[in-house]
């Protein structure tokens, strides 16, 4: 199997075969939670106004996002996974519009398949993959705004050990190192309206959940499904 590591959009640009698009801090580590709440499916929509609209169009659904980190005005949550944590999404239908995350999903447009993860699912994505037979992975790193962060780094370089059958030391305790690099902004106290605290456990919780997501593009937006992983 061919597994290469590529950063932010243009790295998304250039994924072939099955492409996973990595963004720990937050947007797939939201869907993932969401999921695990009960969430039916996930709308990735990287264009805000397109988004509205979608809410405008069928009322039950429910809008969570940001830009810069910041909840989008109206919309019911911004991209924290402490803002949603244990509440009810049971058969729920989401839209969700995130600065990074979801911009990676659109570029995708040389990929035949499409993942995203985070390091909560990061074994379980892994496994999917496998599944699927491909011969040619693309693993994205979103960072932030532009620049490569860590912490997809790391969980990039977690789910490449694990499709290449290779050992991968300490991935928890670097996970909570990450604290000390991207990680530090949850624990500024002039951020806490932005990036609180309690979001940075939630995000590095490796290997949490045990199901992938799966994404496909269907004109300007993304449909996110849960996919359970069958061993």
């Amino acid at each position: 199997m061919n597994v290469e590591i590529l950063q932010l959009a243009e790295g998304a640009r250039k994924a072939k075969g099955t492409a996973v698009i990595i963004d720990v801090f937050r947007a797939f580590t939201v869907e993932a939670y969401l999921f695990a709440q009960g969430a039916k499916e996930i709308y990735a929509v990287y264009d805000k106004t397109l988004a509205e609209k979608m809410k405008e169009e069928d009322n039950t659904r429910i809008l969570i996002g940001e830009r810069h980190g910041k909840i989008l005005p109206g919309f019911a949550y911004g991209n924290s996974p402490s803002s949603i944590y244990q509440k009810d999404f049971f058969g729920k239908t989401i839209v969700h519009s995130t600065t990074n995350g979801t911009l990676g999903i659109q570029n995708a447009i040389h990929a035949k398949d499409v993942f995203v993860a985070s390091l909560v699912n990061a074994k379980a994505t892994a496994e999917a993959i496998l599944q699927t037979k491909t011969d040619t992975v693309s693993l994205v790193c979103m960072g932030w705004e532009g620049k490569e962060t860590e912490e997809d780094t790391l969980c990039a370089q977690y789910i490449a050990s694990l499709l290449k059958g290779e050992e991968f030391k300490d991935i928890q305790e670097q996970a909570d190192a990450l604290r000390y690099t991207e990680g530090k902004k949850f624990f500024d106290s002039t951020q806490q309206d932005v990036f609180p605290e309690a979001d940075f456990a939630l995000c590095v919780d490796v290997d949490r959940f045990d199901f992938a997501i799966h994404a496909k593009m269907i004109g300007t937006y993304a449909q996110c499904r849960k996919e359970i992983i069958h061993g």
